[in-house]
């Protein structure tokens, strides 16, 4: 039986002090999440210390507690740690970035999986889990999957050709793969790019990595590679991780090209 994960107390102590003020400025939650165009669950959970407390819901309080910018001003300190980060730190940042850069060098990235190549590569983890969790794991990555419909977010992803070959999910499930990424040929905030074979660099090679943008312009850089994975915040360091996805990017083919790319592999499986 799993432990159950303690949120950080930044985000729980964030999330009070934004209840102390919204209860004494006499706001509702009703009026809070009207005002940051979240629903009342996600209010609820953000001053629970369920959720990490968005700078949106943040903005949106201040101006109505008349707060004088003290509630925007927890936000820097709700900033994940340069430590390994659990799948929720993770998600809870993916959901408020405003633009989110994909690497992915082995396996198709999981906003994009369908579910029959999502639950081929769940099934069979290191250590075994059993189904109930695998079906469980399944379920978040599709639902994270919706992000991809808010037209005011963009996605961009650079796959290397390797990613088409995972002999693992079997032809038929891959095929169905490569359709699911041509639905998004036309679309006009996803973008995917695929890397031939021969073309990577070798930085390349060492894992995923993600870079993820906030609305103020602040960026996050996740990167993950045998069962480790870590979320950075250091300006320093995510700029550095920055350029290098964008040096593997640079190798990559265009949209229009990576999509007649994935439909002649299609064709030859």
């Amino acid at each position: 039986m799993s432990v159950p994960k303690e949120n950080p107390m930044s985000w729980k102590y964030c999330g009070d002090q934004l209840k102390r003020w919204r209860t004494l400025a006499g706001v509702t939650r009703e009026q809070l999440a009207a005002e940051s165009h979240y629903d009342i669950e996600s209010v609820r959970s953000m001053e629970a210390g369920r959720r990490r407390p968005s700078l949106k819901l943040l903005q949106a309080a201040d101006e109505l507690c008349d707060a004088k910018g003290l509630l925007v001003g927890a936000h820097p300190y709700l900033a994940p740690e340069n430590r390994p980060a659990s799948s929720d730190t993770i998600f809870e940042v993916e959901k408020e970035a405003v633009a989110c850069y994909f690497y992915e060098a082995l396996h198709i990235p999981g906003l994009l999986q369908t579910e029959n190549y999502a639950r081929a590569l769940l099934s069979q983890p290191i250590p075994p889990v059993n189904n109930a969790i695998s079906e469980e794991r399944l379920a978040i990555r599709l639902k994270r999957q919706e992000r991809l419909t808010e037209p005011e977010a963009l996605f961009s992803f650079t796959i290397y050709e390797a990613a088409f070959h995972t002999a693992i999910v079997g032809k038929d499930v891959m095929k169905e793969q490569l359709r699911r990424l041509l639905e998004f040929e036309d679309s006009h905030n996803v973008r995917i790019h695929v890397i031939p074979a021969g073309q990577i660099t070798p930085s390349g090679l060492s894992g995923s990595l993600i870079i993820l943008e906030m609305i103020n312009n602040e960026q996050y850089a996740y990167v993950e590679t045998h069962g480790t994975n870590a979320l950075h915040s250091d300006p320093r360091l995510v700029g550095e991780l920055s350029r290098r996805h964008a040096r593997i990017r640079a190798q990559a083919l265009n949209a229009r090209e990576s999509a007649q790319f994935i439909r002649k592999t299609m064709e030859q499986l």
